[in-house]
């Protein structure tokens, strides 16, 4: 089940994130001294908070037998665009549809709020996710390097319609 998080449920989020973000960083190589930007690491209750209620995030999670297991945050980002972060499920729960459900109710949720495009930001050394966002929708559009992280970041687009 997909609910809308109310502040109070913010930690529970923290540890969803950053537990589901550790199996690419340790996938990758990624560890707090290379990329403590990453979002395995960066990730904490003030940040979230600050996400909710200064830029006004909507933020879902995935409930099974009450234990939060999945997550996304959708940003406004203008009039018609709105961009997807941290969809993520924890590792023991994936392979059975749940992101899938996540990124579909994400995509109903833009088209509410009246975007007409999700942008999305990958790791884009992880082709097995790329893949996964092309099945669904999006198209690869750039990539991007920063000195801040070990990987290229990838940028990915979705016309909702």
């Amino acid at each position: 089940m997909i609910q809308k998080i109310s502040k109070n449920e913010i930690q529970n989020c923290v540890k969803v994130i950053r537990k589901s973000f550790m199996t690419v960083a340790d996938e990758f190589g990624f560890t707090f001294e290379n990329a403590p930007r990453f979002t395995a690491f960066a990730t904490t209750k003030e940040r979230l908070i600050y996400q909710m209620e200064q830029e006004q995030r909507l933020m879902y999670a995935y409930y099974e037998d009450r234990e939060m297991i999945g997550y996304y945050s959708l940003l406004k980002q203008n009039e018609k665009e709105c961009e997807l972060n941290n969809l993520c499920v924890i590792e023991e729960y994936r392979h059975k549809k749940i992101g899938e459900q996540l990124l579909k109710h994400a995509f109903a949720e833009a088209k509410e709020m009246g975007c007409s495009w999700m942008n999305i930001g990958i790791v884009e050394e992880n082709a097995k996710l790329r893949r996964w966002y092309e099945a669904h929708g999006a198209e690869h559009i750039k990539t991007e390097k920063y000195d801040f992280f070990p990987f290229t970041c990838g940028y990915m687009k979705k016309m909702l319609l």
